[in-house]
């Protein structure tokens, strides 16, 4: 079993800056694939970023890219998501998730098997 803890929500303008981060616990070793995902009232849970630990290599969503990055901190099982430039259509609950497979598509929520408990982010105009 794993554990994922994040931390980091909150309220912010439009423009503003948070940084999330999800604690792994339990049984997890150094190579993992860990993303963050997120879910607005009434939308599909989207793909936002992904990191396999065991290289660094990412991957981003088109809504993101150029002003969220993915990072791990490899010492402390911990990936974090550092959002810039935030807008009001980001708001939504966001929860990280670790795969239990690499096939398919990192987008897909299907293919992760553990998942936090979620995140508020909320974006005001």
């Amino acid at each position: 079993q794993v554990q994922l803890a994040e931390s980091g929500g909150g309220s912010v303008q439009a423009g503003g800056s948070l940084r999330l981060s999800c604690a792994a616990s339990g049984n997890i070793n150094s190579d993992y694939f860990m993303s963050w995902f997120r879910q607005a009232p009434g939308k599909e849970r989207e793909g936002v970023a992904g990191i396999r630990t065991a290289y660094g290599r990412t991957w981003y969503g088109d809504s993101v890219k150029g002003r969220f990055t993915i990072s791990q901190d490899n010492a402390k099982n911990t990936v974090y998501l550092q959002m810039n430039s935030l807008k009001p259509e980001d708001t939504a609950m966001y929860y990280c998730a670790v795969r239990g497979t690499y096939d398919g598509s990192w987008r897909d929520p299907l293919n992760y098997v553990y998942w936090g408990q979620g995140t508020q982010v909320t974006v005001s105009a």
